[in-house]
């Protein structure tokens, strides 16, 4: 139905078909537009950077909750879930507010971090079930061979717990992508990504660059997927 609508110039009730079809929403995203072009860069920009910093926080993390115990865990636990179960806005209103102080809002930066709220506590949970299939005997083995840190890291437990990143890097790039109220709130309006410049066509606007707008933005995703699909079965066959 996006794919007709995208193409459609003048469609109403009750006719099944437009009754005018045109290629001019495309036109507009993809010539006429020079935001487009800017928009899937920051987007991709920001979604990787959100997605760099949750790893770095994550994999320690889920470590640590998968195969220790100690006081507070529990509590740890549903600390980072939180931004899973609160309303955005409530975290959002706050985190304006520090943000101007640190002059982070209107920027990249910023909306990377108001974006890696939303999306760590998936990471975390995607890794931290890897880390428990993975348990410690692998890596005793590796010690007692001889391996060091960072030998024991690379080849025992990231491919082990490479499922788990790869399926958190899809859910953050993904999450990453979808935010709206985020990006627009710290970010001002003043950084464009897909989501920024679609919302305005789809919720009131010219429907049918807002339906080329969600294809856009539907393969801008899948393609992230793919590459990441594809890695990973490329690092296994190797």
């Amino acid at each position: 139905m996006l794919f007709i609508l995208s193409f459609s110039s003048q469609w109403k009730w009750p006719d099944l078909l437009p009754t005018i079809f045109s290629i001019r929403a495309w036109k507009y995203i993809l010539f006429e537009s020079k935001g487009t072009v800017e928009a899937i860069k920051n987007s991709l920009l920001i979604a990787v950077m959100v997605n760099i910093i949750n790893l770095v926080i994550a994999i320690p993390a889920a470590d640590a909750l998968a195969r220790y115990k100690f006081k507070g865990k529990g509590f740890l636990e549903l600390f980072f879930m939180i931004p899973i179960v609160i309303s955005p806005l409530t975290i959002l209103v706050g985190m304006h507010k520090s943000f101007i102080k640190f002059g982070l809002t209107e920027s990249i930066l910023g909306i990377v971090l108001a974006h890696v709220i939303p999306t760590l506590p998936y990471m975390i949970r995607a890794v931290e079930t890897s880390y428990k299939n993975l348990g410690f005997k692998w890596e005793e083995a590796a010690k007692v061979l001889g391996a060091g840190t960072l030998k024991k890291f690379f080849y025992v437990t990231l491919p082990f717990i490479l499922p788990g990143i790869v399926a958190g890097s899809s859910l953050t790039i993904l999450i990453s992508l979808n935010q709206y109220i985020s990006t627009m709130f710290i970010g001002g309006g003043q950084i464009s990504t897909v989501s920024i410049v679609m919302f305005p066509f789809i919720s009131g606007g010219e429907q049918s660059i807002g339906a080329a707008y969600s294809i856009l933005f539907a393969l801008v995703s899948l393609i992230c997927l793919w590459i990441m699909d594809s890695f990973i079965k490329r690092y296994y066959k190797q």
